[in-house]
């Protein structure tokens, strides 16, 4: 039996709609030899119905199972999938027609156990969705330092756009039982491995990520957390560029209780603004693309910065023991 060379492994949670736009760009794909499987994560709001649609139209296999989040769904996917790659989606995705001619054209080029790609805004995504994807893919917020061409550390694959080797996935035992931050701990122990990762730049996602900036300021605020759980596992995967986000932070902080004694401490926070919204408006050409951007950039890296503290006070200073970045559902 011939099995396909790529499989999506898609793990969803209430995001019915979103599967149908994510599914509707797999019909679209011009290299069409794959398989997709989605799992639904116990989920309230099935998207079974949606699946079922597509079923003349993709190769796509539904299945359902209790909660217990990405990763350990994830795994369950891949223990079901046939491809020789795992290609690992979020739900709230969508893959432009050339994916996997950009994915097939890297590997031809030279051989990957695992690799990743970027993100970018939909045209039809919200303002508020594109300040997002701005705030957490450009240089001025360290998501374009830690994620790009320009990266300050080697490229660790994201699993909102992930390929990794079956083989190599099934040797490494898959994702942890991580409720975040799953994705980066896979990472690390490929390189560990010794396992050839790298970024296909050109086999980009459109990603919606949050919707809102409170939704966003927890996602990033565990996101921080994570961070120092992971060092704690990993001493050698802090690297400087993980400061600059509680150093912003805490710089914030000083400028604000400032402010009675200086009226120009405000001045670096209004020129970092000043920049945002400058960059972000000329990439999205709009000025209230850019104005959302500010916010959004302000939201990230204070956000992560005040998980990353929080997490160093409460396990590098106290001496706790891990916890969870989410002690409710993941989603």
């Amino acid at each position: 039996m011939n099995h396909p060379p790529f499989s999506f492994i898609i793990p969803v949670y209430n995001r019915p709609d979103e599967v149908d736009e994510l599914l509707e760009s797999l019909t679209r794909l011009r290299f069409t030899d794959f398989e997709v499987l989605v799992i639904e994560d116990g989920s309230t709001v099935p998207c079974g119905e949606v699946v079922a649609r597509y079923g003349d139209k993709l190769p796509v296999r539904y299945f359902t199972k209790p909660n217990s989040g990405p990763g350990s769904t994830r795994n369950y996917g891949a223990e079901r999938a046939q491809g020789d790659y795992l290609l690992i989606l979020d739900s709230d995705c969508m893959v432009p027609p050339g994916y996997l001619d950009a994915v097939e054209r890297e590997l031809q080029a030279a051989p990957a156990d695992a690799f990743g790609g970027p993100d970018r805004a939909h045209p039809s995504f919200t303002t508020i969705q594109k300040a997002i994807n701005y705030s957490m893919t450009s240089f001025f917020t360290t998501g374009g330092i830690r994620g790009g061409k320009k990266q300050m550390d080697k490229f660790y694959p994201r699993s909102f756009n992930m390929g990794i080797r079956r083989e190599v996935y099934r040797a490494l035992g898959g994702f942890a039982d991580m409720r975040f931050g799953e994705d980066i701990d896979l990472s690390i122990r490929l390189f560990k491995g010794g396992y050839r990762c790298r970024l296909f730049p050109d086999a980009w996602v459109y990603h919606k990520r949050r919707t809102g900036f409170g939704k966003f300021f927890k996602q990033v605020y565990n996101s921080g957390i994570a961070r120092i759980n992971l060092y704690k596992k990993y001493p050698d995967s802090l690297k400087a560029v993980h400061l600059l986000p509680a150093l912003f932070t805490l710089g914030v902080a000083a400028l604000l209780v400032g402010i009675p004694f200086c009226g120009y401490s405000l001045l670096p926070l209004l020129l970092y603004a000043l920049l945002t919204l400058g960059d972000a408006a000329f990439r999205n050409r709009s000025v209230r693309v850019g104005a959302c951007a500010v916010v959004a950039a302000f939201v990230q890296l204070t956000g992560y910065g005040a998980g990353f503290l929080y997490a160093w006070w409460r396990r590098c200073v106290l001496g706790k023991g891990e916890f969870d970045a989410f002690r409710k559902k993941f989603y």
